[in-house]
C-alpha cells in the first residue's frame, strides 16, 4: 500500500496544488478576473466608441506593460482601478452630452435661446453653454422643461442693420481657425460661443456691427492662450482696440468683485474669457445706443465752452478777474 508523500498535504485527484507566495503574482488572470475586466471593457466602449483592442493597449500601457505582455493576477487591482476611472469619466461625459443635446434641441424653439442665455449670465456669470459645469447644464435643462426660465418677446431688429458681408464672414472664419489651432478648442465651438455671445438666433446671421468687437475678442483670446501668466494688464495690451479709462474701471472693477483679483492677478483661462466676453458685451450694448453721462454733452458747447474755461481760468486771479470785468462792462456801455 503506497503511502503519501511525508509533508505533502492530501487533494482530490485532478486538483492543481496551492500557488506559493513566489508564485501567485506570475499566475495569469483567473477566469473571473478576466471575465470583470471584459465586462468593464465592454461598458466603456460603448460609451466612447474606441475598439476594445485600444481599451486593452491603453490599460496596459498604464500598468507599464509592452502591448504584447500577459496580464498576470498581480495586475489585476491595478487593471480594474484603472477601467472603473475610465468608465466613470465616460459615463459622466456621456451624461454631459445628452443634456446638451437635449438642451440644443430646446434652443432652437421659440426665444428660449435668448432666454437661456440671459438666466445663464445672471445665475452663473457665464455667456456660453461650454462653460458651464454638468450640473449647472442639468440645471438650466431642467429649468427650461419646466418652463421656469422666463422667455423675452421677440426683439424686432432695425432695418438698417445688415447681415456680415462675405469678406467679413472669412476674416472671422480665418481668425476662429488661428484660435482653435491655439487652444485646441473646436471651431464649432468657438462659433457657438460667438452667436451666443451676439444673441443671435439659430438660423440669423451675425450683424455686422459686431465684426470689429468679434475681431478683437478672438485675436485677444489667441494672444493670450500663449501667454505663460495673463494679467489684466497683459489683457489690456492684447487688445487691438485697447480699453478707454471708463472701460478699464469697469473691468477691474468685474475681476474684484468676482474673484478680488488686481490687475497684478494671474488668471486662469476661464477667468480671462469671461472677461473679454464682459468687454464685449459692454461694447456692443454701448454700439447699441445705450449713451453714457459722460457722452453727454452741455447744450452750449461748443461756442460758450471757451468762454467758460477763460472765466475759470481768471477766477485763479482775482486782480485779472476784476479787470476784465470792468472791460466787459465798457464795451457794453459803448455797444448800447
Amino acid at each position: 500500500m503506497m503511502q503519501p508523500i511525508q509533508g505533502a498535504s492530501a487533494r482530490p485527484p485532478g486538483q492543481e496544488p496551492p500557488l506559493t507566495g513566489s508564485t501567485a503574482g506570475d499566475a495569469p488572470l483567473t477566469s473571473l478576473q478576466r471575465t470583470v475586466l471584459e465586462r468593464l471593457i465592454v461598458r466603456l466602449v460603448a460609451l466612447t466608441q474606441q475598439q476594445s483592442a485600444e481599451v486593452w493597449a491603453g490599460m496596459k500601457h498604464e500598468l507599464g506593460l509592452k502591448n504584447d505582455a500577459p496580464l498576470q493576477a498581480r495586475h489585476f487591482p491595478a487593471a480594474e482601478q484603472h477601467l472603473g476611472q475610465r468608465l466613470e469619466t465616460a459615463t459622466q461625459n456621456h451624461t454631459t452630452r445628452q443634456i446638451i443635446s437635449q438642451l440644443t434641441e430646446l434652443l432652437g424653439q421659440g426665444n428660449n435661446r435668448q432666454a437661456v442665455s440671459d438666466f445663464i449670465r445672471q445665475q452663473f456669470g457665464q455667456t456660453a453653454l461650454s462653460q458651464l459645469t454638468p450640473q449647472q447644464l442639468k440645471t438650466v435643462l431642467t429649468m427650461l422643461q419646466n418652463n421656469q426660465i422666463t422667455i423675452p418677446q421677440p426683439q424686432q431688429r432695425p432695418a438698417t442693420e445688415r447681415p456680415l458681408l462675405p469678406a467679413e464672414h472669412n476674416s472671422l472664419n480665418q481668425a476662429v481657425t488661428k484660435l482653435a489651432a491655439a487652444t485646441g478648442e473646436p471651431g464649432k465651438q468657438i462659433w457657438q460661443s460667438m452667436l451666443e455671445l451676439s444673441g443671435v438666433k439659430t438660423g440669423e446671421l451675425i450683424p455686422a456691427k459686431h465684426f470689429a468687437p468679434l475681431m478683437t475678442w478672438l485675436q485677444a483670446r489667441q494672444t493670450l492662450s500663449t501667454h505663460p501668466a495673463p494679467t489684466l494688464h497683459a489683457l489690456q495690451t492684447s487688445l487691438k482696440q485697447p480699453l478707454e479709462d471708463v472701460e478699464w474701471r469697469s473691468v477691474t472693477d468685474y475681476a474684484q468683485q468676482n474673484w478680488q483679483a488686481t490687475p497684478q492677478t494671474v488668471l486662469t483661462t476661464a477667468q480671462v474669457q469671461d472677461i473679454l466676453n464682459h468687454i464685449f458685451l459692454r461694447r456692443t450694448e454701448r454700439a447699441s445706443g445705450m449713451i453714457e453721462v459722460r457722452d453727454i454733452q452741455p447744450i452750449y458747447n461748443p461756442f460758450i465752452a471757451p468762454f467758460i474755461d477763460s472765466v475759470k481760468n481768471l477766477s485763479a486771479r482775482p486782480g485779472l478777474l476784476f479787470l476784465a470785468l470792468l472791460v466787459a462792462l465798457a464795451f457794453f456801455w459803448l455797444v448800447v
